[in-house]
């Protein structure tokens, strides 16, 4: 994070300066494994980072298994058959996922575009916009990402800008998002935070 693009957020967006004033990110060490990651979000409908029931990593850790790859697939997902009842549509596309990574293994994702990225992910049955933008924000940590489709997102931005939920609720977000810039994600973060921070008050 870069004192220019906190600078920049808050003479941009007045709100969104009063809650960069009184919350502090937590730092997240990416694991810049897109596999890795996309898998969470599958399994868990969140991905790690974001994670409070942590069920992902406690499949990982019945598996005892630190880190899941190509490698050890099997074992994870035997474990995660016999620890979670999922429906058949999400053991589906967690199936979907791995066989395109088997497929693809040596695709080069800093390399690509988000909307390249967008593109290769896409292609995977089951796996929507939302997953894909959690991989581009927090694996691919790309600066200009906003996951309108996000319900934490939705929540905190009605909150905080008195949005009207009933009326065109996402073009209202992305009128408010045009003012962030390239930094996108980050005014995403505090906003997660600043949602995290209210509920851990009360």
């Amino acid at each position: 994070m870069t004192q220019p693009a906190l600078s920049y957020l808050q003479s941009a967006d007045s709100r969104l300066a009063s809650i960069i004033e009184k919350v502090e990110l937590p730092i997240i060490n990416s694991t810049q494994d897109v596999f890795f990651d996309l898998m969470s979000c599958v399994v868990e409908q969140q991905i790690h980072y974001r994670s409070t029931k942590k069920i992902f990593e406690k499949v990982l850790l019945s598996a005892e298994i630190e880190q899941l790859t190509l490698q050890n697939y099997p074992i994870f997902e035997e474990t995660l058959l016999q620890k979670l009842k999922l429906s058949i549509q999400k053991l589906e596309t967690v199936q979907a996922v791995y066989d395109f990574f088997k497929t693809n293994p040596s695709i080069q994702w800093h390399s690509l575009s988000n909307e390249e990225v967008r593109q290769q992910l896409s292609s995977i049955k089951g796996n929507g916009a939302w997953s894909i933008d959690m991989v581009l924000l927090f694996t691919l940590q790309r600066p200009d990402i906003f996951p309108a489709d996000d319900f934490h997102l939705k929540q905190v931005m009605t909150q905080v800008y008195e949005l009207n939920p009933a009326s065109k609720l996402k073009s209202q977000m992305l009128g408010i998002s045009a003012a962030w810039g390239t930094h996108t994600s980050l005014a995403v973060k505090y906003l997660w935070a600043w949602k995290k921070q209210l509920k851990s008050n009360n």
